[in-house]
């Protein structure tokens, strides 16, 4: 069953879509966020679309002999139930701690992903069956990919709750953004003040890296100074 409210409207989804996640860190600075981009939740190939998505939490802790075990995957409690607990549309975020001897998921767990029409695959961890995963055509962020199972170094422990990923704490129904920078965070209270700041700073970079390409030199343009604000502006009205 699907969980419409973490469905994000068409008009949100377009509007981010057009803002880098290098903008959205600068505009989330602004609001005094420093800590939003996910270390080492790296694009696993050049070229994935930049993606837009509620946040569905997966959370693992360190593997304990008696819980991390292959009988594990039948559990209710499980990779598996949560995969098919998983809305359309969502960017699956999963807490590994950084743990990248243990492959969080494979290609068989991916393609249902992917069936399920999940947005993207984002972890701090690593995957395994590399080749398979990349067959399945789920875009995926993560650390690389190793042989081992996941209960090789990991237990599953739940989904949709908060989690840390990549030293980010991310809450249900926050907001990622993922392109080939990496993936950064929104959290769900800001999104609106994103959605009216960000495409405006994306729009005044543009503007000023423009000028560079025409010669300008920096100081008074980047940071801007009243007379190129003045500028600026004007250009938005011709």
């Amino acid at each position: 069953m699907s969980d419409t409210s973490l469905d994000l409207p068409r008009d949100v989804i377009e509007t981010l879509q057009g803002v880098t996640t290098a903008t959205l860190t600068t505009v989330l600075l602004k609001k005094g966020l420093r800590n939003v981009w996910m270390r080492g939740a790296r694009p696993l190939q050049p070229g994935q679309p930049r993606i837009v998505g509620r946040a569905f939490t997966l959370r693992f802790v360190p593997a304990r002999e008696d819980l991390a075990t292959p009988e594990s995957w039948s559990k209710p409690i499980s990779t598996r139930g949560a995969i098919e607990a998983m809305p359309e549309g969502v960017v699956v975020v999963v807490d590994a701690m950084g743990i990248t001897d243990a492959g969080i998921f494979g290609d068989i767990l991916c393609a249902r992903m992917k069936k399920r029409n999940v947005a993207a695959l984002v972890t701090d961890g690593v995957v395994r069956d590399l080749a398979g995963v990349l067959s399945t055509g789920l875009p995926v962020w993560c650390g690389g990919a190793a042989a081992p199972p996941s209960v090789a170094g990991l237990t599953f422990v739940n989904w949709q709750e908060p989690i840390g990923c990549g030293g980010v704490a991310v809450f249900p129904n926050d907001v990622v953004v993922v392109d080939q920078d990496g993936a950064v965070l929104i959290p769900a209270a800001l999104l609106d003040h994103v959605l009216a700041t960000a495409p405006e700073q994306e729009r005044m970079e543009g503007w000023i890296m423009e000028e560079v390409t025409r010669g300008a030199p920096l100081p008074g343009l980047y940071p801007m100074n009243e007379a190129t604000k003045a500028r600026y502006e004007a250009s938005k009205k011709g």
